[in-house]
């Protein structure tokens, strides 16, 4: 491994340990503020952290004479990707409620075994050896979720499995939108839809007051900064001159840090039989993303 790949490896495994390590604020966040009031908060966050950035590459491309990417796809993928990542991260705030930090993790981690089998509906070819691993997710699926010995997912697990697809449905939008526009003003508009849609459920549904968010302002800023705002820039400066398979699965350990910051941080232990359940679905994230497959992430 050269020099060069070491590092763009390196910054990948921080995008992925920021990632893993948000599912503990956004689950302690939740003890303060509902979620629609977490996920218009971060999103707050996250655009005041791009939107410098953001201005300072458009005076920089200004100064070298470079063409600005088209307004018109960028609003449309803009508030595409924005409805999406909404969805699932209001279903991900509602599911952290009710389960913990590892078991979201993993189960929000489905969502890179779910591209392949959305994208058979884009007519998209899937081999044999992508279903063994859906199998295999399914299983560790259910020994994760099935706790309690019988046939019904949990709503915490309901919800963030949910999460988990709608995920999934993003990546194949982002896949469509990114090389029409620029990755960062991309996630700027689309965390710009996300804090208008937070803010008008929140409005209607939730009670939020400033004593709760001042309460919750270190989960929030972690979320927001860190988790959205430094997070996918170091996903886009990571992922520049790598392999994408071996950039998706780095950046796929953010499940297992979940498990690792909940175990830490919240003291949130899991039995064998959970343990099991997350080898087998962390196993299928793995074996998807290897060289060989028919189809890569985000096709």
């Amino acid at each position: 491994m050269n020099r060069y790949t070491l590092r763009q490896s390196m910054i990948l495994f921080m995008a992925a340990a920021i990632w893993g390590f948000a599912f503990v604020a956004q689950s302690v966040g939740m003890d303060y503020v509902g979620p629609y009031t977490f996920v218009t908060a971060r999103n707050v966050v996250a655009l005041a952290v791009l939107l410098p950035w953001v201005a300072a590459a458009r005076r920089q491309r200004k100064k070298g004479g470079q063409r600005r990417s088209g307004r018109r796809s960028l609003i449309y993928g803009g508030v595409c990707c924005g409805i999406c990542l909404f969805a699932a991260s209001a279903l991900q705030q509602f599911g952290m409620k009710y389960t913990t930090v590892g078991k979201a993790g993993f189960i929000t981690a489905m969502y890179i075994v779910l591209v392949p089998v959305f994208g058979i509906f884009a007519k998209k070819k899937t081999g044999v050896k992508v279903w063994i691993a859906v199998a295999a997710a399914l299983a560790g699926l259910y020994l994760l979720c099935m706790t309690k010995g019988d046939f019904q997912l949990q709503k915490g697990d309901v919800c963030i499995l949910g999460c988990a697809a709608v995920f999934a449905l993003h990546i194949l939008v982002v896949d469509h939108f990114s090389p029409l526009v620029d990755g960062v003003e991309l996630s700027c508009v689309q965390f710009a839809v996300n804090a208008v849609l937070g803010t008008v459920l929140m409005l209607l549904l939730e009670q939020p007051r400033m004593a709760d968010l001042l309460a919750a302002w270190l989960p929030i800023v972690y979320a927001g900064a860190l988790s959205s705002g430094v997070g996918y820039t170091f996903q886009i400066i990571g992922q520049k001159g790598m392999n994408p398979t071996v950039a998706s699965l780095i950046l796929s350990l953010e499940s297992v840090i979940s498990v690792l910051a909940g175990w830490l941080l919240l003291h949130q232990a899991l039995t064998a039989r959970e343990l099991a359940g997350c080898a087998l679905v962390f196993a299928a994230i793995i074996l998807v993303q290897l060289p060989g497959w028919h189809i890569r992430k985000g096709t």
